[in-house]
């Protein structure tokens, strides 16, 4: 995949709240008050993409997921 072309999305069903998204990178993804993972509404960097999948794997209940953005 090229840059700018992947975005992050979440199972909010599955995700249990554990908060290691946003603690592996917390300039990509915040958290509400509530605890909940706020992920940007956009196509990401190269360099957002690579962050974003360490934040993917960290996710013990796998709710966050990298896909293919489609303009």
């Amino acid at each position: 995949m090229t840059a700018g072309s992947q975005m992050l999305t979440i199972d909010r069903v599955a995700c249990a709240g554990h908060g290691m998204c946003y603690a592996t990178a917390p300039e990509l993804i915040d958290c509400d008050e509530e605890g909940d993972p706020i992920l940007p509404d956009r196509q990401l960097t190269e360099e957002e993409s690579a962050r974003a999948r360490d934040a993917v794997s960290a996710c013990p209940e796998r709710a966050l997921t990298l896909v293919t953005a489609f303009a």
